[in-house]
């Protein structure tokens, strides 16, 4: 019997991508205050394909309720504004030249509610995902515990610290929804 330390440090980087992923998706979500992730995400049909808002213009962020796209190529505006306003995130913007002013509206209680939902939807979906890293973590100890190439006491030491690395992942997850919850609720 060989005794080859599986490398469990891939799961931990896995799991741990799982929830920078939220991080990212927490970023798009509407709070009071603008933010250039709110818009960041969104793609814009450019020269015959899809691409990202930021390939087509600069975004900034002049004031606290204010968003600004300042938008490279003149043919590129009307899509840049019809692709924002359709985002579903309603914000809607004023043209003025080559630059688009977002200002971004207080939110309405109603409104918080349903972002505190998709906030939660968003960690579920990653929690989601840190078990499904587990499972195959969980698959390959398994795997390995039948060719032999580790004991039945690696093989439970080992699923120990897979449960160890899912538990702190799962954490950070309900700890990043809570925070983002505080901030949509704020007023």
């Amino acid at each position: 019997m060989s005794n080859i330390k599986p490398d469990l440090n891939k799961f931990r980087d896995r799991m741990d991508k799982a929830v920078l992923a939220l991080k990212e998706e927490f970023a798009g979500l509407r709070t009071g205050r603008a933010n250039s992730g709110l818009i960041e995400h969104i793609t814009v049909e450019a020269y015959g394909s899809t691409m990202p808002l930021s390939s087509v213009g600069a975004i900034s962020v002049p004031e606290a309720r204010m968003i600004s796209v300042s938008v490279w190529d003149k043919a590129m505006v009307i899509p840049v504004e019809k692709a924002i306003r359709n985002a579903g995130i309603g914000l809607n913007p004023i043209t003025d030249g080559m630059t688009l002013r977002i200002p971004v509206p207080a939110l309405t209680e109603e409104r918080r509610k349903e972002l505190v939902k998709l906030a939660g939807k968003y960690a579920e979906q990653q929690k989601i995902a840190v078990r499904n890293v587990r499972r195959d973590a969980m698959e390959d100890l398994k795997k390995a515990e039948k060719d032999g190439s580790i004991s039945k006491d690696d093989l439970k030491r080992y699923e120990t610290e897979i449960q160890g690395f899912t538990d702190a992942a799962v954490k950070r997850v309900d700890e990043t929804l809570k925070i983002k919850e505080q901030e949509i609720m704020q007023v």
